[in-house]
């Protein structure tokens, strides 16, 4: 048994260390466009705010697609806690799961809530309508608007990560509004 366990420990490691040896990128926009597929292909995402004593708060998301900038829209009601972090700290992260290629996506910036009715109505999904039954038009319903100042990304399956072996994402960070990867 100790001899199967060693084996199949074996051929695992060699076939990552097939996979991942291969050259990472180096390319911030390879690395944007690996970030927008993994993101588009995730159904959800976290939204990882601040509470008042500054512990960490995650809730699962349903964003829009992301933007040319990746610029990431959500919607919530404003009688949530997530509205009332954001007003007293607009610091957040997204978190998105890349399961297919096992990575993720973490967005860090600022969000900015959004209540012009012009810009709901323009970022409403129809199945939401349960949950928001006025609508966009609704009281209950506002924008949540995450504009990225630091991205990560790791990407087996699209060859993104500065150093797999050691866990080591690729960081992008945006600089003059253009993403600059980050050589740490």
């Amino acid at each position: 048994m100790k001899s199967m366990r060693g084996l199949t420990l074996a051929v695992t490691t060699i076939a990552l260390t097939m996979t991942w040896g291969r050259a990472q990128t180096t390319d911030s926009g390879r690395v944007l466009e690996a970030a927008r597929e993994t993101m588009s292909a995730a159904r959800y995402c976290f939204l990882v705010t601040l509470d008042e004593a500054g512990q960490p708060q995650a809730r699962l998301m349903d964003p829009f697609e992301p933007g040319t900038d990746l610029t990431v829209w959500l919607a919530t009601n404003p009688k949530t806690r997530k509205v009332d972090q954001i007003r007293r700290d607009p610091r957040v992260t997204l978190a998105y799961s890349d399961a297919q290629g096992h990575g993720y996506v973490a967005l860090i910036g600022r969000a900015r809530l959004v209540e012009d009715l012009s810009e709901r109505r323009r970022r409403w999904k129809p199945d939401w309508t349960p949950f928001y039954p006025d609508g966009p038009e609704g009281e209950d319903y506002v924008l949540i608007e995450v504009t990225p100042s630091r991205i990560e990304v790791m990407s087996m399956s699209q060859n993104v990560a500065d150093d797999p072996l050691g866990w080591k994402p690729a960081i992008l960070r945006k600089s003059n509004g253009r993403w600059l990867l980050d050589q740490h």
